[in-house]
């Protein structure tokens, strides 16, 4: 018998003083079988970061043709897609060849050796934002899962809070590399 996603929802308030934004969001996300609930809280990252109306979950882990978010606009042109994790060069390559631009949260123990095998390579990718989240800021919003989460995200400088009503995190994005764009 075959497994299936686990729905999480989440009330999301965004207040991102770097771009600016501010919104509030009613999210529903499906995690997959495979997936972890430290994972799943970084897509959730991904998105406070990158908040928009029109931002949207992909399929992801189930389809390696959509990311783990992704922003269109009204024609259906990629403007934004949004890996979590340690993609292989070739997704890396083939997303920034249908998108304006590419960013990647890279988190896990293996991501430092992720990114020296990678960062040469990937240079020349204009369109290619990759950030690090350490194992402790990843770590830190796995506490933050549950079925039903209303979630503050402020966004100041760089640094992410997060919080509930039991707690909060701060965490701190490591660039790597920067786009063109983001430079």
């Amino acid at each position: 018998m075959a497994l299936t996603a686990t729905v999480f929802k989440a009330r999301l308030s965004v207040s991102d003083l770097d771009r600016p934004y501010y919104g509030e969001h009613e999210l529903v996300l499906a995690r997959h079988p495979s997936e972890t609930d430290e994972r799943m809280m970084l897509r959730l990252l991904a998105f406070a970061l990158h908040a928009d109306e029109q931002l949207a979950f992909g399929r992801g882990l189930s389809n390696d043709d959509e990311p783990a978010l992704w922003l269109k606009d009204l024609t259906g042109r990629i403007t934004h897609w949004i890996e979590v994790g340690l993609p292989e060069e070739r997704l890396l390559r083939r997303a920034c060849g249908r998108a304006d631009r590419v960013s990647v949260y890279a988190y896990g123990r293996r991501a430092g050796v992720w990114w020296q095998g990678l960062r040469n390579t990937v240079a020349a990718l204009e369109r290619l934002t990759v950030w690090q989240i350490s194992d402790a800021d990843a770590q830190s919003l796995q506490s933050f899962a549950g079925r039903g989460m209303t979630l503050q995200c402020t966004v100041q400088e760089g640094t992410v809070w997060l919080s509930d009503e039991k707690r909060t995190a701060e965490l701190t994005p490591v660039p790597l590399q920067r786009s063109s764009d983001d430079a």
